[in-house]
């Protein structure tokens, strides 16, 4: 089958940093699913995991985290899914990824495709929503009430600050915590044109994430906000965040620090930190994975009901080792906006 893999992690300048490669076909055992791959999305996790490194690997290694296709086999334990069957998934970072024409694939982390999307339109959500849906709904702890609408601006409704907005995660948080939470958001974004994505995805307010935050907080008439969603750059932005914070607020974030974080900022307010990882689950295995599956379910009924909409942004074809590089370099650049996918090998 036809793949892209790496043997050594370099620069992605290098045209040995991503290579087209021809791997043996996999066969699905236990609750695997043989997924035939339609389209993929990037995410700054290839990034970061392709990133230069003196490891060499002795067969190639395949990265990717965000699918869609059709299931070609299932194993003799699988239960939830049937061959033909469309499905999208984030996938497990511990096995061979995404950029292949064939994947194995647990079918607990897996969820029913969108009905009403193309395959390059579902391969956009997996790892953006599951890292979104268990940010809010699981680790802040905020409670889904599916507001039809997007509530008004008022001193009763409760508050989230998305720091990185325009990005992946920040495209899907926004909807969630407006449309499915009914918070008022909050994002920060830069430029003219992710302001304007973060608005017409729901956000009532945007604020610059190089400015000082709690003050443009103030000049939008928020002393502090009920949670905060940090989405880059954790050591930079934890100190504003923990400023910015309401008593007895959370905050979350999904990006690793490099520095120590001084926590005892939040001390004085009662105030909580949690981490999000979406690959723990299928990572230790751990006895909750089929939440994972259920919560993909569920947005795709969102989608089909246009609660929700895919954040696809840019998508290029075929799924080549070149193009899958300019996408890693567009994403290294800091600038995207939304998702970018691949489709068709």
């Amino acid at each position: 089958m036809k793949a892209i893999a790496l043997t050594r992690y370099l620069p992605i300048e290098n045209p040995e940093s991503l290579l087209d490669v021809q791997l043996d076909k996999p066969a699905p055992q236990g609750r695997d699913l043989l997924v035939e791959i339609k389209a993929i999305g990037v995410n700054p996790v290839d990034v970061k995991v392709r990133a230069p490194k003196d490891t060499i690997e002795k067969t190639p290694r395949v990265l990717g985290w965000d699918a869609a296709g059709v299931v070609q086999a299932v194993g003799p334990e699988v239960s939830r899914f049937k061959v033909g069957d469309r499905v999208f998934y984030a996938g497990d970072i511990t096995r061979p990824g995404s950029n292949s024409e064939f994947q194995l694939v647990d079918e607990r982390i897996v969820g029913n495709m969108p009905q009403s999307l193309s395959f390059e339109q579902a391969a956009a959500l997996p790892l953006t929503t599951i890292t979104a849906w268990e940010a809010l709904f699981e680790r802040l702890r905020i409670s889904p009430t599916f507001a039809p609408t997007p509530p008004a601006t008022t001193a009763s409704a409760k508050s989230i600050l998305i720091i990185g907005g325009a990005g992946g995660v920040g495209s899907i948080a926004i909807q969630l915590a407006v449309k499915v939470a009914g918070l008022t958001v909050i994002a920060t974004a830069s430029r003219p044109e992710s302001e304007k994505w973060v608005r017409e995805l729901g956000a009532q307010h945007v604020i610059n994430h190089f400015g000082d935050l709690p003050a443009q907080l103030k000049q939008q008439g928020f002393d502090n906000v009920d949670y905060v969603l940090i989405l880059n750059d954790t050591d930079r932005h934890f100190p504003a965040a923990a400023a910015a914070v309401a008593p007895q607020g959370m905050i979350c974030t999904i990006v690793e620090n490099s520095g120590p974080l001084d926590v005892s900022l939040l001390k004085a307010k009662s105030a909580g930190f949690i981490w999000e990882f979406m690959f723990t689950r299928s990572m230790f295995q751990t006895a909750d994975m089929q939440q994972q599956g259920n919560l993909l379910d569920q947005v795709a009924r969102l989608i089909d009901k246009q609660v929700v909409v895919t954040t696809v942004n840019q998508v290029l074809s075929p799924i080549n080792a070149a193009n899958l590089r300019q996408a890693h370099a567009t994403l290294e650049g800091g600038r995207a906006i939304g998702k970018i996918v691949l489709k068709d090998f």
